[in-house]
């Protein structure tokens, strides 16, 4: 009940995944500052250092916190007003043998900042997989409807005919380019690893007695048993807040490709072509009954934006860090990171919700195209009776009488658009009447559509989710289930 009466962030409470989520916790985010500690210590005694087997084993021992463990760090903290020293003598009071070198020649940051580090790795890979799960989905629905023609818009006005495949290929090809930003984002970072409190290494070049090579050792041994490829090469106290820049820059532009396609699949269910699923017990609206709101998109529409403008503080954070430190980074990042990844894992997470209960609806469909179609096929009425032998100055002036005859019925009558069955009634047209059902079809309107559907699918999709870590993730892959 207490957790009622207190403010919660409904990304964690009502929308993340459980693995996003849990990244991010207090629980996770302090077990691997107690790794954090570990390496260090291990390396720190393998180059020589008096730390005894017994304070390895007893850290090892202990990386989890108990509730009581939680409960003394809250009032260490309360007491000595700073999170990491709370925890270091939290550490010490259950690994009595480790108590004196925990930490040893260490700054905050480098528990602070390594393992932040560790969790935008391990939250990029987890974006990767659903990101590679939602491609893998939508290019399904793209193949399966890579031949369904539908009226395609420019300015959100009829235009030229393309199909309901092709148009999913315009919003795979924008994901496709998010999974390569995010990966290499991921695959790009570094390790801040053992640097001191200006990045001089000065606290172990004196552990050491002045031993340089010792302290590049320990910095190479500490970056290895943390899992990252390197360490950056320099640093002030903290890596440069450039890298979150760098991070969140890609999650934003998902942001932007997250909100294009919940756009469109809003307006596609106004015009009730292609809905998102909905359940039959679900309620659209509290006084509307009959009402099917498009909830799913408008969420991911909703955080995109979120996600968007939280790149905004990276930048700015960045901006006006001073000289080797300042410490107007710590509150905004404790925010804005956690946030960024969080709103990212619930964009995805919805996305593959809808698409894998996209509703098409042909008929819809069929009916607007016979709305629009006979005005786009004038052309060709055109082209063909000047096959036949006609005029074309005068089969022109012809088709322009009989299209603003039916544009009247369409516009000041509210009737459907009559232009073919005029063309059928004026005896210009007899040489051609038996050709109009195939001059109007609207397959023969889509020009390369399917062909390109096919095409982008397979020279460009299918090698990009060839990677064996995401063909791991689509083989394990579930349907999402929203919560809510």
């Amino acid at each position: 009940m207490d957790a009622l009466q207190t403010y919660q962030t409904p990304l964690s409470s009502r929308y993340a995944s459980k693995d996003m989520a849990n990244l991010f916790s207090p629980a996770k985010r302090y077990r691997t500052w107690r790794e954090l500690w570990l390496n260090l210590a291990i390396a720190e005694k393998a180059l020589g250092l008096p730390i005894t087997d017994e304070a390895i084993e007893q850290m090892k021992a202990n990386l989890d916190l108990t509730p009581e463990q939680f409960d003394i760090a809250a009032e260490e903290e309360k007491k000595r007003r700073h999170d990491v020293m709370a925890h270091v003598h939290t550490f010490g009071q259950v690994a009595p043998a480790a108590a004196g070198i925990i930490h040893l020649g260490a700054t905050s940051c480098y528990v602070t900042d390594n393992a932040d580090l560790i969790f935008i790795r391990t939250g990029l890979t987890y974006l990767l997989k659903s990101l590679a799960v939602l491609i893998s989905r939508l290019s399904a629905f793209a193949r399966e409807n890579g031949g369904l023609p539908t009226l395609g818009f420019t300015h959100f006005q009829p235009a030229q005919l393309t199909t309901v495949g092709k148009r999913a290929t315009l919003w795979i090809q924008e994901l496709l380019w998010d999974l390569r930003n995010i990966k290499r984002a991921r695959d790009d970072l570094g390790f801040r690893g053992v640097k001191g409190t200006t990045g001089t290494q000065a606290s172990f070049l004196a552990l050491f007695d002045g031993d340089h090579d010792k302290v590049e050792e320990l910095d190479r041994l500490v970056t290895k048993l943390s899992g990252f490829p390197y360490a950056y090469p320099v640093t002030g106290q903290t890596y440069s807040r450039k890298i979150d820049i760098d991070v969140l820059a890609p999650l934003a532009s998902l942001g932007a490709t997250a909100h294009k396609i919940g756009t469109d699949l809003r307006l596609l269910a106004n015009l009730k072509e292609i809905e998102e699923p909905f359940e039959s017990t679900q309620i659209g609206s509290s006084a509307m009954a009959y009402k099917r709101n498009p909830m799913r998109c408008e969420r991911v529409c909703s955080l995109s934006r979120h996600l968007q403008v939280l790149h905004q503080n990276a930048l700015m954070t960045s901006s006006v860090q001073w000289f080797e430190r300042t410490l107007d980074d710590s509150a905004n990042r404790r925010v804005t990171l956690p946030e960024a990844f969080l709103t990212a894992d619930i964009v995805l997470s919805t996305l593959r919700n809808v698409s894998e209960g996209l509703a098409v609806y042909p008929n819809v469909i069929a009916r607007r195209i016979a709305q629009e179609l006979p005005f786009m096929a004038t052309e060709n009425l055109i082209m063909a009776i000047v096959k036949k032998g006609g005029d074309r100055q005068e089969a022109h002036e012809k088709i322009r009488v009989l299209s603003h005859e039916a544009a009247y019925q369409v516009k000041n009558l509210g009737r459907e658009n009559d232009l073919i069955e005029r063309v059928r009634e004026d005896p210009y047209f007899d040489p051609i009447k038996d050709e109009l059902d195939q001059l109007l079809d609207p397959r023969t309107f889509v020009g390369r559509a399917p062909e390109q559907v096919e095409r982008f699918l397979k020279e460009w999709v299918e090698p990009a989710l060839a990677d064996e870590e995401l063909k791991e993730a689509l083989a394990k892959a579930d349907k999402v289930e929203l919560s809510v």
